[in-house]
């Protein structure tokens, strides 16, 4: 779980085409999102090539009849989009994408980060550092009292505090962080209160700090959705800490995620008799850093924080590229050359590169393309199959 010194460049931002967006971008980009079989990697591919989501939406039909095909792609409605940022304005949210200034620069380096973030409250914690705490929901009052201290002591030192809002360890850090700055990531809307306990405790959190989550306001959440709000968590984060996780619980799938990103994942040990404690204890194990006071984690940091501070700022934005003059193109034989390379089973994008001996560029097209007529499925990773 530790992160190697080499791959703690990992955490930085990579540099993205941003800009300030007028109402008609986000209309666009928010379109675009939600239109049939476009999902975080494709999204960001168009946005690369033609320079803007109203360019890439009027792209989208040719683009899926040439990947094979055969009913016309859904864009997503204008009038659709339309009400759901009506419903955001309306609880007070406001759509953040990855290719505006203010999106959390972490999560922006990680491979397909999501596309929209809804954000209300103190936008401005999003882009300084940010540490996760993380941990059971059943926490012992030591637990939480544990969670307390290293919330507060490492949010005093310039880190705001992220968790998921969950009852016990999550809670426990939200609250001792409200004073430094606290980020809540959610699996629903951010007007849907889960759990229900916790409905003071967020509201507090859009006040003075900031609740944060990629679903659209209404939005109940399933259990599948936890996950992919655990790798927000992680992905916003320069480090995770786990305080008391049971042997199968969701804290591991974020400390998990963590190591993915190239996080620094920490954990608190505890009693070998308490069910609460196998999965911290596994997780040392395994080789997250053990730590004991907060201090141990920011002697941990402390390179992280020298980089200069870009690193965590972005004080100008990059210029978003000019679109290419003409639409991408290629053959049909080596859009079909690509597709007759894949099987059920994912293979790495370098290795179908190699197998089929064509561009990187070309490639990608292919891709697009395959992707858009649903022909294929990323799974993260630089993996890709046959749907």
């Amino acid at each position: 779980m530790p992160v190697h010194p080499d791959n703690r460049t990992r955490l930085l931002p990579a540099p993205l085409p941003q800009a300030p967006f007028d109402d008609a971008q986000r209309l666009a980009c928010l379109r675009l999102i939600r239109s049939e079989n476009v999902g975080p990697v494709t999204f960001r591919e168009l946005i690369n090539h033609f320079g803007g989501a109203e360019q890439a939406l009027a792209a989208l039909p040719d683009l899926s009849r040439r990947g094979g095909r055969r009913q016309s792609i859904r864009v997503c409605p204008r009038d659709t989009a339309e009400a759901e940022l009506d419903a955001a304005r309306a609880i007070g949210a406001q759509p953040l994408f990855t290719i505006e200034p203010g999106y959390p620069p972490a999560l922006a380096a990680v491979e397909a980060p999501p596309p929209l973030l809804y954000v209300k409250g103190v936008l401005a914690l999003l882009t300084q550092p940010i540490f996760a705490v993380v941990g059971a929901r059943n926490g012992s009052a030591a637990g939480q009292r544990i969670a307390r201290e290293f919330a507060a002591r490492v949010g005093a030192a310039g880190f705001a505090i992220a968790s998921g809002l969950a009852r016990g360890i999550d809670a426990a850090a939200h609250e001792a962080a409200l004073a430094t700055g606290t980020v809540a990531v959610v699996a629903g809307g951010l007007d849907i209160v889960y759990p229900p306990e916790n409905a003071k405790l967020q509201e507090a959190i859009a006040e003075r700090g900031c609740v944060i989550g990629e679903n659209p306001p209404g939005f109940v959440p399933r259990g599948k959705d936890f996950p992919r709000r655990n790798r927000i968590i992680s992905g916003i984060s320069l480090g995770v800490l786990v305080v008391e996780a049971a042997r199968r619980s969701g804290t591991l799938t974020t400390a998990r995620m963590a190591g993915e990103q190239g996080r620094e994942v920490f954990a608190v040990p505890g009693h070998p008799l308490d069910p609460r404690a196998e999965g911290t204890n596994m997780l040392l194990k395994s080789g997250a850093t053990l730590v004991t006071e907060p201090d141990d984690i920011l002697s941990a940091l402390a390179p992280l924080l020298r980089e200069p501070p870009s690193a965590f700022h972005q004080a100008a934005p990059a210029p978003v590229p000019a679109p290419e003059a003409a639409q991408p193109t290629i053959g049909d034989g080596e859009r079909e050359k690509v597709f007759h390379a894949l099987g059920p089973a994912p293979i790495d994008i370098d290795e179908l590169g190699r197998a089929t001996g064509l561009p990187a560029r070309a490639l990608q097209i292919a891709l697009v393309e395959l992707a858009l007529a649903g022909r294929i499925e990323r799974h993260g990773h630089q993996l890709v199959s046959r749907r």
